[in-house]
């Protein structure tokens, strides 16, 4: 049914090695599901009855990360493979390794048990797989394989209490169902309902690996309409209550630009859609009469930075990165005398271009700003200067007002 070749030779030794040692090992979980869908997995986890210690003890070339929930991470020069120990659950008579708050929510968990009691802790069935390259055999406890034909993505356990334990179950079963087109149970469904609020209560840390997840695989547009269909976007990025009809546009362009990038085998960056899906907060913040104000533009970058890393963490690497951004929107807009050429060499500059094009496509705008910085990048240093010379200056002054993100404020 598994198609060996399409497993990482790397993962596969792992789990021999542990074999060889004694210890059961499995490749588990999304990489097993995948598989069986026909999709060729990115990540290959393993699970194993062997303790992290005992794992750690096994390969060198190896480390234990978490405390929440104790993994080892081995790794070699090309790859790293995540392998975790069987997990049994809540354990009266275990002294106080499983540790929650009062919402359920698990805080710490580092009771080891059987493979049969770890199935039981996956999320969702679909998940809960488990094969062995060795023998060939998949140990489905849960009517994963089934439900994966189904194309139906089903909770192990009572979702409400699945979710109150992991609030992000609510995201990874939107992900899951938007990445295999498998339909959502509805006890799921009513458990994102009513458990969504929750995620309000997650580290911004996970939060944000979690966002680069649903936003950066190839199907940001899906995953953002789902999370809106189920109120979970304010969640993951900063919104106004009044949402405009640009800032809606702005949003559904910047996605379906990540995606045709990713499906391109383009470069893609959480900074940058960050910075596309922040810009409404920022022009609300800068707003003027009838335009922006450039003080309060400026004086505002950092504070809606802030306010975002409340929800989702922003890595510091990406702050500058995004304000860059933002301030070339400002200097795309000036090309009278040298400082086309100040622009135009700017390490930002094919990032803020491309986001140009994008805020004129959600604002429906005439201007030919875009199309004068394409020939821009095209022409040569002659034909560059003409340009230069061909704008009027009146013009390029009422330009920046009729483009100075009048559209965009509405």
């Amino acid at each position: 049914m598994i198609d060996n070749k399409k497993i990482s030779k790397f993962a596969i030794s792992i789990v021999e090695d542990l074999q060889k040692n004694n210890f059961q090992a499995y490749l588990v979980g999304g990489c097993v599901r995948d598989l069986l869908c026909g999709i060729t997995p990115k990540d290959f986890d393993i699970a194993t009855n062997a303790t992290p210690n005992e794992i750690r003890n096994t390969f060198k070339a190896s480390r234990i990360i978490g405390r929440r929930f104790k993994l080892v991470h081995i790794f070699n020069r090309s790859e790293l493979i995540e392998v975790a120990t069987f997990r049994s659950g809540d354990d009266e008579a275990n002294e106080g390794n499983l540790v929650t708050d009062q919402s359920g929510k698990i805080l710490r968990d580092n009771i080891w048990g059987t493979l049969e009691q770890d199935t039981f802790r996956r999320d969702f069935t679909i998940n809960a797989l488990y094969y062995c390259p060795t023998s060939g055999k998949i140990e489905d406890h849960n009517s994963g394989i089934a439900h994966i034909k189904n194309k139906k993505i089903v909770s192990i356990g009572d979702p409400m209490k699945r979710f109150s334990e992991d609030p992000v179950r609510s995201l990874r079963a939107i992900r899951f169902s938007n990445k295999l087109s498998f339909k959502i149970d509805r006890d799921v469904k009513s458990a994102i309902y009513k458990k969504g609020y929750l995620l309000d209560n997650i580290s911004n840390a996970r939060m944000f690996d979690e966002f680069c997840k649903i936003f950066l695989s190839g199907i940001a547009e899906k995953n953002f309409n789902k999370l809106v269909s189920f109120n979970l976007n304010k969640y993951l990025i900063l919104t106004s209550p009044s949402n405009s009809h640009f800032s809606q546009n702005l949003i559904k362009e910047a996605l379906k630009n990540t995606d045709k990038r990713v499906k391109n085998d383009q470069s893609v960056t959480p900074g940058f859609l960050i910075a596309a899906m922040l810009w409404p907060e920022l022009l609300k913040k800068s707003r003027g009469d009838k335009e922006i104000n450039l003080r309060k533009f400026f004086r505002s970058m950092d504070q809606i930075l802030r306010n975002q890393q409340k929800i989702t963490a922003i890595p510091r690497k990406f702050h500058s990165y995004i304000k860059d951004i933002w301030v070339l929107q400002l200097k795309l807009h000036s090309r009278i005398g040298k400082q086309p050429y100040k622009t135009f060499k700017h390490p930002r500059f094919r990032a803020a271009y491309d986001f140009l094009l994008i805020r004129e496509r959600a604002s429906n705008c005439q201007s030919n700003l875009g199309d004068w910085w394409t020939k821009f990048q095209k022409n040569n240093s002659a034909s560059q200067k003409q340009q230069i010379l061909d704008l009027n200056e009146v013009s390029e002054e009422n330009s920046f007002k009729k483009f100075g993100f009048q559209e965009e404020l509405i």
